[in-house]
Parts: C-alpha cells; structure tokens; sequence
C-alpha cells in the first residue's frame, strides 16, 4: 500500500511539473539559507566553550565613573591574579595577561628565520586553567621560566622543520625597541578556530614585568587582563561583593566596582554600558537567526500557499476516488504523502545547495565552517521540513477529503473563502518581510557609504604603515631620514601601536575643586606625524624637532580641552599625570576611533623610537614608491621582508561586522523577494487556470489583453500594497534603532522608504504580469472547448 501510495504521489507531481518545480525551488532555497546560517550561529555559539574548566572560568571586569556614566572595561592591575590567589580562598587559579592586540606584532627569528607572529605575556597558570593542549612540556613548568617561550606547533614547523626534541632550542623574539633571547620551554597544539583568543606563542608574564619594571604594589586600574579559575560551588554573586570591597580596601578607589564575568561570555556578550551587560556580537547572532527564520517561514509559506491552491483544483479526483470506494483516511494519507514527499526533496536538494555555496559563504563571514553532521541541526531541520510538509499537506488531506462526492462531481463546490483569505494573508505577511529587509538593507548600504566618504578629520588615504623590525627601532631617525630621500614620499614618522584604537588611560584631573578621572587615547609619536596623517591644528604649533625641548611638551584635541575645563590653553603648564608639561598646541577632533563613537579626549606626546613607521605618498605612485621602499628595507635589514598595510584598509576593517551584515541581509534581502515572487508567479498561474473560461468568455466579448490583466493580476496587487503598507513603518523603526548604535550616522529619509516599496511593487507587478499576460493571449476557443 505505501509503494501505491508514494507512486501515485509521484505521478502528481510530475503531472503538475510547474507547481512541483516552484515548491522544489522555494522551499530548498529557503532551507539551504537558513541551514547556512544555523551554521554560522552555531560556530558563534561554540567560541571559547571548548574549555574544560570553562564553567568556572572567569574573567575579572571593572566599573569606574566616566563622564557619560559608568565604563566598564577588563582593564586589572598587573598584580591582581597573583594578589587573589594568594588572599581569596575561592580562587584555585589565576593568571594575568597582556591585552589582545596590544603590541603592534612580534618577529621571532631563529636559524636564520625570521617570522612575523602574534604573541601575548601570560602568567604560569595559562595551560594549567585553559585548554591549549601542550605538544610538549609539563603545563605547570613551562612558564615559569623567565627566558622560556611557549611556542605553536604551526610556528615550530616553520622554524625548526619539526614539533620534536626542540625543547632548549634557542630564539630571539622582538617587538618595538625590545629584544631578548628565548628558549623553547614547550610546544602547544594550534589554536582552534573557535577561541577568540589568537596566538602564535606565550611569554612568561613575569618577563614582561621585569621589563618594563612593574612592581609589586597593587593600583587601581591598568591595561592587564585578569583571568581566575574559581572552586567548585562557589556563589558569583556573593564573590563579586566580596570582591569589590577587597579591591576598594585595598586601593583606595571607592568609585569602583570589581565583578567577575563569564569567560566563554566575553565573545557574544563583551558590550556594557553603566555596568549592566547591553549586547556585543551576541546582537548579530539574534539578527541572524531572526532573519535565518522569516526565510524559512517565508519559504514554508510559500509552500503551504501553493499547495492549498493546487488543492482546489483536485476537487473532482477527491470526488471520483471517494465514488469508487476511497476512504477517507486512505484520502488523508495520500494528500499528506505527497506533500511531505515534496518536503524530503527540498531538504535533499537544500543540503546539496549547502555543500556547493558553503566555499562562498565562508569568503563572506570570514569563518571556517564544515557541513558535518550534527544531531541537533539534523533534528531541527528534519523537524522543520516534517512540519511544513504536513502543515501543507493538511489542507487537501482534511479539508477536501470531507466533501460529499455527489456534490463535487455535479459542480456544486466552490473554492472556499477562508482558504482565499488565508492565501492572501499569507502573501501580505511575505512580502511585508522581505520589505522589512530590502529596507534594511539600503540603510546599511547607505551607512557604510557615509562611513566612507566621511572627512574623519585627518588624511588616511596614501598612507602606509609597517613595523619597525632588527636594527630599525633602534636607529629609527637614520632610517625616517632614508625613507624620506625615497622619490614619492612626502614624509615620514613613526609611533608606539596603531592610529586606531580605543581611549585607555585614565588620568586623574583637578577640575573646579573635584578631581576627575578622564581617559584619553595617548598618541606617542615622532616629529612629523601631525603631518603626516594631515591633522590639522586649531591653534598653537606643533612640536618644535628639538627633542630635548618637546619631551616637556604636550598637544590636546578639542575634546581633551573641552573635558578639562580649560580656557586658552596654549602657553599653559599643567601637571598632567605624574609630570609638569607645557601645552603647545590643540588639534581639531578627529576620528581615531569607529563611528560608533564620539570623539574622545587625546594627547600628543613626543616618543622618538616608537616601532610603528607610517609614511605618506605621492598619489598614483604608491606601487612605484613600495617597490624601492622593499628593496631599501631588505638592504637596510638583511633577513628581513617588509610587510606595509595601508591605512585606508585599516579604517574600513573597523566595520568589517556591518558590512558582513549589509552582504548577507542582501542575499537574505533578494531570497525573500524571490521566493515571495515564486509563490505569487504560482498563485497568478492558478487564478489563471481556474478562470480560464471567464477569461475566454470575457475575450469573445471583447475585453482587451490590459482589461484582463488587471482583472487577473489586481487581488494580488492589493495584497502587494498592503504588505508593503505594513513592512515600511516596521522597517523605518527598525532601522532608527540599528542607527542609533552610531555616534555619526547618515540620514535616513522617506527616499529609500520609496525606492524599497516601489521596487517591491514593480518586481511583483513584472512577475504577475508575465503569467496574466500570457493567459489573456491564449485563444478563447480552446478555454471553451476544454469546458
């Protein structure tokens, strides 16, 4: 009975091969997508949770006063891990680290090799809390050495040609002016994929703090980051009280709040605003799914909507099967079987369409991601093509299985009115979605534009930077006078990290008999680099090129004068910090940070060896000058192979998340108008065939192709307008909000309100068109015989 069954089920599908491909390609489009991004929220999800120790792993985080409120950062003293576990019996480790991205890159050297890598400073306990796998060496050990260095096994490859017996191997490792030999102490499997925290290598943090001579008091604040491992049964909420009176008593800074967060949280959730977590990357994830969703219900909708209108059709079989002794659960399970047969195909030909689009996809968001098999994936996907399938079977199997034969076979059974009301209301409902995205889309299109073409206050186009490497940071003025003869360099200079970044030093300042404590984004620079990024000065000069001169010296933004309260600044000696220095300049606000956010309070000061070196270019002679700048390098610094970036690049990968979002909210965006247009090009069929002979009826008549065209094609278009009368104040909501997250945002206006619905209108009103047209051409001699 079931091989009868899916036969039959079979030939039907083929009889009805337009109905059949529309449903194959709505549906599994539907589904391919939404698979494509369940696997990208699930590689979003599984970041940092790969840790054993990971439910009592915690990162710790501080609230202190800001002028906007409170700022909550991960920023801890260099002390605080050893402090806690030495104090705090509810700490069973802890370690401290150097912050991500904090040095520009490293270059390690070794047999005559010199690389390029990412590396951080970690207290001894790193592999004991975190589980980086060790290669080699004993987990406990391998940083307690201070000449140790832990290193990849990707990087001991490249070095040594082998992961084996090179512990004790020597290296030198290097970043601005600091260099130091190492020995390899262990050797660690690479970092996977799904840790937010990358490295090539690990350094003994307490290295770092005999470097830069960190002592052992505990301050209030710092750059550091404080990881701690937390005993079995122990309350959060109770620590995080007990821990924020510790530090108050300890430092003195009663403002402050101390807390502990999630480590495995800091990926999704890593935005706070006055001290409550307010969304981060977890906010993309929930727009994602939404969208991930609507596709899915749109092309499940779409199914549904052909199926009950191909159902109308198949009155007269339901009449003749039932005649001829069908029951009429024989009549249920025939419906139902061929709607979930087709659903099973569409989940077939999704999971192909998966696979061939999967290298694309992984372009786009930047990720790694396999099609493997997954039993929660698989369950909610099997789930989802059952329940469509029988959503869209259950109209036929229940409702046209309950005629009376005699009834249908005489002609007396119209289509229903519910079932014509359910249509529509579900065509209003996909395309007031697919609104809602086309409208979202335009508006990230048209921030991203805005974000391009605004004037950020300083010059970043042909401009390049590198790192300073080998002999360079040390005799940095030789080599900016060198580059500087190099034809197409207008000029050179040289600074400590990256033009962009965040305000990270908290200066505290007297202000009208209170003291505020003010963070500023410290730029330590050579002579020149006003110049060379073309800031422009409001008033006073810049730095004079006598060094011993303007190391006493100091240059402010707007934004830093307008925080401090100060009149007339120039001319001025102010304590700023720990040293007495006279203000020589301010400069116009300029935007080093992402639009997200208002200019910030910033200082130029004078630091000579600073190891990034950043050089501006004739326009059009930007390949010309680099080839000479990477043969002068390699002659300058034998070994070594320059690699330049341009500091345009730089500024648009600050929003490399809006434009990954702006990309696939448009392919999400067409999607849904593409398999909402399915679904009317399959609706405008079935209105044509059922009133076929009122169609040729009207043509003997004399009606005109554009008479029956908009007789044909209205009800549809109606539908349209309303959709689209509903999606565009949704969409205008929505998209407010989405701006508000920008400090400096474009302007939104009813233009592109206009341009998505009529766009919408016309693409709808082309796709019916095609099929009305088309039925009102046909002869209606043959409509009349076929009655």
């Amino acid at each position: 009975m079931f091989i009868n069954y899916l036969t039959v089920a079979w030939r039907n599908l083929l009889k009805h091969r337009l109905f059949t491909l529309l449903n194959l390609t709505g549906l599994s489009t539907g589904l391919a997508c939404t698979l494509l991004i369940c696997l990208w929220i699930t590689d979003e999800w599984r970041m940092d949770r790969f840790h054993e120790n990971g439910p009592r792993l915690y990162t710790v985080m501080e609230s202190k006063p800001h002028a906007k409120g409170l700022l909550t950062t991960m920023e801890s003293p260099a002390q605080l891990a050893d402090v806690l576990k030495q104090e705090m019996p509810e700490v069973e480790a802890s370690v401290v680290s150097t912050p991500r991205g904090w040095f520009p890159g490293f270059t390690v050297t070794a047999a005559g090799k010199h690389l390029k890598s990412e590396g951080l400073f970690a207290g001894k306990d790193f592999f004991d809390i975190f589980s980086y796998p060790l290669l080699m060496g004993d987990k406990k050990q391998v940083l307690a050495d201070n000449n140790g260095i832990v290193i990849s096994e990707s990087m001991a490859l490249r070095l040594f040609g082998t992961v084996n017996n090179i512990t004790g191997r020597q290296l030198d490792w290097q970043v601005d002016v600091f260099k130091r030999p190492a020995v390899v102490a262990g050797v660690f499997k690479d970092v996977p994929g799904i840790s937010s925290l990358q490295f090539d290598f690990i350094l003994p943090f307490s290295a770092f703090k005999s470097l830069m001579r960190i002592g052992d008091n505990l301050e209030p604040g710092g750059p550091f980051v404080t990881w701690l491992l937390l005993k079995e049964g122990i309350t959060v909420p109770a620590f995080n009280a007990k821990l924020t009176r510790f530090m108050q008593d300890r430092t003195g800074a009663k403002a402050r709040t101390s807390f502990v967060a999630p480590y495995a949280d800091n990926y999704l959730y890593g935005t706070y605003e006055n001290w409550h977590q307010a969304g981060g990357r977890i906010t993309y994830v929930k727009l994602f799914g939404l969208i991930g969703l609507f596709i899915v219900f749109i092309a499940a909708v779409n199914f549904m909507n052909l199926a009950t209108a191909r159902a109308n059709i198949r009155m007269k079989e339901v009449g003749v099967r039932k005649t001829l002794g069908a029951s009429r659960w024989a009549l249920i399970k025939q419906f139902l079987g061929e709607s979930l047969l087709l659903s099973v195909l569409s989940l077939l030909l999704a999971i192909l369409m998966v696979w061939l689009l999967l290298g694309p996809f992984n372009l786009i968001t930047g990720k790694r991601l396999q099609l493997e098999f997954s039993l929660p994936l698989a369950a909610l996907f099997t789930g989802i093509t059952l329940f469509t399938g029988l959503l869209a079977g259950s109209y036929p199997a229940f409702f046209l299985s309950a005629f009376k034969p005699v009834l249908v076979l005489k002609g007396k059974m119209v289509n229903s009115v519910s079932g014509l009301w359910a249509r529509k209301g579900l065509v209003v409902f996909q395309f007031s979605l697919s609104v809602v995205l086309i409208v979202a889309v335009m508006v990230v299109e048209h921030q991203l534009a805005y974000i391009r073409d605004r004037n950020l206050g300083y010059q970043k186009d042909h401009v390049v930077y590198f790192n300073a490497e080998g002999k360079v940071p040390e005799h940095m003025d030789a080599f900016l006078a060198a580059v500087r003869e190099i034809p197409g360099v207008v000029t050179a200079s040289s600074m400590v990290g990256s033009v962009f970044g965040e305000a990270s030093q908290p200066i505290n300042w007297e202000r009208q008999g209170r003291t505020e404590n003010i963070l500023f984004r410290p730029f330590q620079t050579g002579e020149g680099m006003l110049e060379t990024l073309g800031i422009q000065l409001k008033e006073g000069t810049g730095f004079s090129g006598n060094y011993a001169a303007d190391t006493s010296r100091i240059i402010f933004n707007e934004a830093a004068i307008a925080a401090m309260g100060l009149e007339q600044p120039v001319g001025k000696t102010i304590l700023f910090g720990n040293a007495r220095r006279e203000i020589v300049g301010v400069v116009k606000d300029f935007n080093f940070q992402s639009l997200h956010s208002r200019v910030q309070p910033l200082f130029f000061i004078i630091e000579p060896r600073g190891g990034t070196v950043m050089l501006k270019i004739s326009a059009g002679m930007e390949q010309d000058v680099l080839k000479r700048l990477d043969g002068f390098y390699r002659a300058y610094n034998p070994g070594y192979v320059l690699e330049s970036h341009f500091l345009d690049e730089d500024y648009q990968a600050l929003y490399t998340a809006e434009k990954r979002v702006g990309t696939l909210a448009g392919y999400a965006a067409a999607l849904t108008i593409v398999i909402s247009c399915l679904g009317v090009f399959g609706l405008a069929a079935f209105t044509a065939e059922t009133r076929r002979r009122e169609i040729g009826i009207r043509k003997v008549l004399g009606a005109k192709t554009a008479q029956l065209t908009l007789l044909l094609s209205k009800d549809l278009l109606r539908a349209v307008s309303l959709a689209i009368g509903i999606g565009l104040p949704l969409a205008w909501l929505m998209m407010h909000r989405w701006l508000d997250q920008f400090a400096y945002r474009s302007h939104f206006g009813w233009e592109i309100l206009a341009m998505a619905g009529g766009a919408t209108f016309a693409v709808t009103f082309l796709t019916v068109g095609v099929q009305t047209v088309r039925a009102s051409l046909r002869n209606p001699v043959e409509a009349l015989k076929a009655e």
